[in-house]
């Protein structure tokens, strides 16, 4: 790993059995999160948890990888925490073997949805200096288009839109909603217990 955490972080005005359907459901996740084209469970683990095997389609190529996943449902403050890692043997790949989480905290009615993930550059360090941000902007994107999803329940297929008319009303996802630099901490600090229960994939 580098330690140099990607963090983003946005509010979404929806209940929290929304958020963690949408999220937690990995054909809904593929849908919403422009990083997979399809995420795909595999075997339960031992424990709990699910291993999950993913692809990313390209032109003329597709990534694959595999994964390992637990969410925590129960906390006394009504935060709910998702760990996992993941790796891709695909030479392809941008991303080499990685682990992160996702934390679901109550703020009034809203959820604060928040990912911190760290990886092993699969192009060496020097290209990761431009993967790296691009990856980033992607899942702070695709945040967005997810809190598009639960407040309005505008699938989020309709966007990229196809015409003019739909392109003037359909919501826009837009990275800058998002928080992109923890308050505190350093992003792993933050990561859940249940990280440490997960072995390589």
């Amino acid at each position: 790993m580098t330690g140099r955490a990607i963090y983003v972080s946005i509010r979404i005005a929806a209940p929290m059995e929304r958020v963690w359907q949408l999220t937690q459901d990995p054909a809904l996740h593929a849908r919403w999160d422009v990083r997979f084209s399809r995420i795909t469970p595999a075997a339960p683990l031992a424990g709990g948890g699910t291993r999950f095997i993913y692809e990313r389609r390209l032109p003329g190529m597709t990534i694959t990888g595999a994964g390992m996943t637990i969410g925590e449902r129960e906390r006394p403050d009504g935060t709910r925490t998702s760990a996992l890692r993941f790796d891709s043997d695909s030479r392809l790949s941008p991303l080499g073997a990685g682990r992160g989480y996702w934390r679901y905290r109550p703020d009034g009615d809203d959820i604060v949805f928040t990912t911190g993930y760290d990886y092993s550059p699969g192009w060496g360090r020097a290209l990761d200096l431009i993967v790296r941000p691009l990856i980033g902007w992607a899942t702070a994107w695709s945040f967005d288009r997810l809190r598009i999803w639960a407040e309005t329940g505008t699938p989020p297929e309709r966007w990229p839109v196809r015409s003019v008319l739909h392109l003037w009303r359909a919501p826009r996802p837009r990275a800058a909603r998002c928080r992109r630099r923890p308050a505190n901490r350093r992003v792993m600090e933050d990561a859940p217990t249940t990280l440490h229960a997960l072995v390589h994939p």
